[in-house]
């Protein structure tokens, strides 16, 4: 790693981007997955993303397996088209550094809790003072006003708070998590999605401002969206939650040599799959298939129904006579199979790369595609503390290094 000499920073070396973020600048201080992961998609829309992380790194770096320590997978899926600088923000050089850095940036995004911020002194009022059209977005656990405001949070936590795990104790006795990181990714999204927003408005306005993007409010509103049901009127008018969604038999479906995913929704759905497996008039005979309102009421004897049938073939046959009726359904995929998906692999989706001290990599490119300005891998994720050397002149300045 190249020592730090000079707080002036430099972006002019930074290669030519072209999404449609091009030209905008990111000072990246996040850590672990939510914050990566949205840094990494305005990379990959074009920005120029700085990532600064403390001479210990980002604790991803050392989730394994790895070729070299401080490079695992988890860390390389979520820092490509950054440039790494390890700065100690508890000196008075790295926070010169950080400033110099801030001070020619269009955003900063932290995921680094607000009193952290204001001890460090990287609050959104200090930077504002030396950039003041900067967007400032701060992803905290718990919105600010609230007694739970500048707790620590973990996707674990925040799964089990906006009732993420208590859905599965709904469907089958149990809390349980997600075996993803649902909640890092989705808030991730959420900031990706204002930091343009933010974008936008100072391109018309000319402001810059503070964003705050809360993980619990921000995944309560993304659970409650499907699972408000009663409690959506005042006073309630019935249970909450999403019937179809909590049935115990909702599927995946054995089938005779694997499971199969299908949704038989509408009623031209549910007539062509009854008059397919021999029952043409259940729609009519009887009340609890007669309807979507009746189908959603009775979902466990819809699962019930489906299970019933599907296990009569296999899913191949399944799959052509299905498609033939339009009928939604696919295989179940392990994610061991997702390399070898044909429509993956038709769509070129899945990359290779050869990192310059990783080795050969592969991963998924971003799947969105702009006709105009379609994004681009600049870089790889980067090694600690790689891009010091470009990014800040060889100079010392007077009291470099000195501790705060």
């Amino acid at each position: 790693m190249e020592p730090l000499h000079a707080p002036r920073a430099n972006w002019d070396t930074v290669k030519a981007a072209t999404g449609p973020l091009a030209g905008v600048r990111v000072l990246d201080l996040t850590t672990v997955v939510m914050g990566p992961s949205a840094t990494q998609m305005l990379g990959d829309l074009g920005a120029d993303v700085i990532k600064v992380e403390s001479p210990a790194g980002d604790s991803m770096r050392w989730i394994g397996p790895w070729r070299h320590p401080g490079m695992g997978p988890l860390f390389l899926q979520a820092n490509r088209n950054k440039r790494s600088v390890a700065l100690d923000l508890k000196t008075t050089e790295g926070k010169a550094c950080a400033f110099a850095l801030a001070e020619r940036a269009d955003v900063l995004v932290s995921n680094v809790r607000p009193q952290g911020m204001r001890r460090l002194g990287l609050d959104y009022e200090s930077i504002r003072a030396v950039n003041p059209q900067i967007i400032y977005c701060a992803a905290v656990g718990y919105g600010a006003g609230g007694p739970d405001s500048g707790k620590a949070v973990y996707d674990d936590l925040m799964q089990a708070a906006s009732g993420i795990a208590g859905l599965f104790r709904a469907v089958d006795g149990a809390p349980r998590y997600a075996p993803i990181n649902v909640c890092d990714r989705v808030v991730g999204l959420y900031v990706s999605n204002a930091v343009t927003a933010a974008l936008y408005h100072r391109e018309k306005s000319r402001q810059g401002q503070v964003i705050e993007v809360p993980m619990f409010e921000t995944m309560t509103q993304f659970v409650l969206s499907d699972h408000m049901g009663g409690g959506a009127f005042v006073p309630p008018q019935g249970p909450m939650g999403y019937r179809r969604l909590l049935s115990r038999t909702r599927g995946p479906y054995a089938t005779r040599d694997g499971h199969l995913s299908l949704v038989v929704y509408t009623d031209r759905h549910w007539r062509s799959f009854t008059q397919l497996v021999g029952c043409p008039d259940l729609l009519d005979s009887d009340p609890r298939f007669a309807s979507q309102e009746s189908r959603t009421l009775n979902a466990e004897d819809v699962g019930r129904f489906l299970a019933g049938h599907l296990s009569a073939r296999g899913n191949r046959e399944w799959l052509d006579v299905l498609h033939e009726i339009d009928i939604p359904a696919c295989p179940v995929n392990a994610i061991e199979d997702l390399f070898d998906d044909p429509h993956l692999r038709a769509v070129d989706f899945f990359e290779e790369w050869d990192h310059p001290t990783e080795g050969r990599l592969k991963g998924c490119r971003f799947p969105i595609r702009f006709s105009a300005s379609p994004s681009s891998v600049q870089y790889l994720a980067p090694n600690l503390g790689e891009h010091n050397h470009d990014i800040f002149a060889a100079s010392a300045p007077p009291g470099a290094g000195e501790d705060t």
